[in-house]
């Protein structure tokens, strides 16, 4: 057979898979807490690498190898920025979330629980949320198509739009019957993928061009500065604070932290931490290798790179099997169906449990849910079908820009919600809107630092101010608060006085 051929049988049996997840995980979903939050029972194997893989999209196999074949190390500040954003998101804010949105009337998703915490009597906050939500990953999930029409046209010579549909399309499948386990169990299964592939192609790389002591004899030291020349400029400086602050990001990201709430337990956090980090940094450690084996491999064979965030396919394809390969190439639409599937399932929570239920003059049944929320993951999947069939469109720039609008909007209020008593519902409303208002207007002052930086602060800013101001004592409050901390820290904590 020809290696075409083969590329299409990887093609055919990772989609396949994918697929079967989805039908094992649609048996598994009994009512509307299972489609959205799998019930609460999510393992910590799966929940870590199911926020990893929700996580690193793209980025991981072909952004960032890219980066560093094109660049050097310097480019390796936004990898250490995520990696510490990432423990310091599973070491605090999980085991809390886990336990705070369930004490707070058990809630759901992030909009609820950000209304249930603070007592919102308007539903302002809960709507507001949604609609940030709602509008954000709309895109955002396009831009995920988009990259997986232009990567299945480069990657295995087809169509664009044939390309879109087939990855949209089995996406949908798997998302719109299996609910958020048939996304996480999917999500579990790339993530392996994905670590298989970062972490083998360059070992055997290596090997081709005759070793670690021929690889690192050939290595320009120019590619290890960390700062971009022997002297840190200005720019540099900026760019580096830039890349760090990607980190602050993963405080408000809704796919990731969603994970968090659907633990089986608070104390399984940790669990899932060890397991979560050691994927990331062993991912995010093979990435960078690639690149750098990149650089010596295409210069010791002779060989051209037109593009380089092809650098992980192109090796995989000249040093592998065609089937194997085929499988490698897999993995890199695994990182971009995984974000999509998560993103698709928090966007059809907003609009069922956030908007739906708020504005419906009565409480629907479970089946009913249900179908709602299927009907809202395929309605969002035909919107960003339609937005994605331009293969020219400037979607995919946004992946940036909505990190920064989640991390700036939402993040601060996270933490606030987490670890302070007096946030109030005012004090998060107005936060949100001035974190989110900062992310849209900072670029337009040309500083060259990352929108999510003022951004994050001022929301911060705002909403400890304003929650100073209108902090009232609430004794339902205080005494979630409270058992909220006695379940993470195991303590018993006496009853309220009535």
């Amino acid at each position: 057979m020809s290696p075409h051929t083969w590329l299409i049988i990887a093609l055919v049996i990772y989609f396949g898979a994918m697929i079967g997840i989805g039908v094992y995980a649609a048996t598994k979903t009994k009512d509307h807490e299972d489609y959205m939050l799998g019930g609460r029972n999510l393992p910590p194997a799966v929940a870590a690498l199911s926020a990893g893989a929700s996580d690193m999209s793209g980025w991981l196999v072909m952004g960032l190898p890219g980066a560093i074949y094109a660049a050097g190390l310097i480019e390796a500040w936004i990898a250490i920025g995520l990696t510490v954003g990432a423990y310091l998101n599973w070491k605090f804010v999980a085991p809390r979330l886990r336990a705070y949105t369930e004490v707070a009337k058990n809630s759901i998703t992030i909009p609820s629980f950000f209304e249930n915490r603070l007592r919102d009597r308007t539903r302002l906050l809960r709507i507001v949320s949604a609609v940030i939500i709602l509008v954000f990953f709309t895109l955002y999930i396009s831009s995920g198509m988009v990259a997986g029409g232009v990567f299945f046209e480069s990657s295995f010579g087809g169509d664009y739009t044939v390309g879109m549909l087939l990855v949209g399309g089995v996406t949908l499948a798997y998302t719109l019957f299996g609910g958020f386990l048939g996304a996480s169990f999917t999500d579990f299964v790339q993530g392996l993928m994905i670590l298989a592939a970062v972490l083998i192609v360059p070992v055997i790389a290596v090997v081709a061009v005759g070793g670690v002591g021929e690889f690192g004899a050939a290595i320009d030291p120019a590619h290890v500065s960390m700062l971009g020349g022997e002297a840190l400029t200005g720019a540099a400086a900026i760019g580096i604070v830039s890349s760090l602050a990607w980190g602050l990001g993963y405080f408000g990201q809704p796919h990731i932290i969603v994970r968090f709430m659907a633990l089986r337990s608070a104390a399984e956090a940790k669990t899932a931490r060890r397991i979560g980090m050691a994927w990331m940094i062993l991912s995010l450690a093979g990435a960078v290798a690639a690149g750098f084996v990149g650089i010596v491999f295409f210069r010791e064979t002779g060989s051209e790179l037109a593009n380089p965030e092809t650098v992980i396919l192109v090796m995989a394809q000249a040093l592998m099997h065609p089937l194997v390969a085929g499988l490698v190439l897999s993995a890199v639409l695994a990182a971009i169906m995984s974000t999509i599937s998560s993103q698709l399932i928090v966007t059809s929570s907003a609009l069922v449990e956030d908007i739906y239920r708020v504005v419906a003059k009565r409480t629907p049944s479970q089946r009913t849910l249900v179908v709602l929320g299927r009907a809202c993951v395929l309605v969002v999947s035909i919107v960003a079908v339609l937005l994605a069939l331009n293969p020219e469109s400037t979607i995919l720039d946004l992946v940036g820009f909505a990190w920064a609008g989640f991390g700036a909007a939402f993040g601060p209020i996270i933490l606030l919600s987490l670890f302070w008593r007096r946030l109030t519902a005012s004090g998060a409303l107005a936060g949100m809107v001035v974190g989110a208002v900062v992310v849209f207007t900072w670029p337009l002052l040309g500083t060259g630092l990352y929108e999510i930086v003022p951004g994050f602060a001022l929301n911060l800013l705002v909403a400890v101010a304003v929650s100073l101001a209108t902090a009232k004592h609430d004794e339902d409050i205080q005494d979630e608060f409270t058992r909220t901390g006695a379940i993470v820290t195991q303590r018993p904590v006496a009853e309220p006085t009535r």
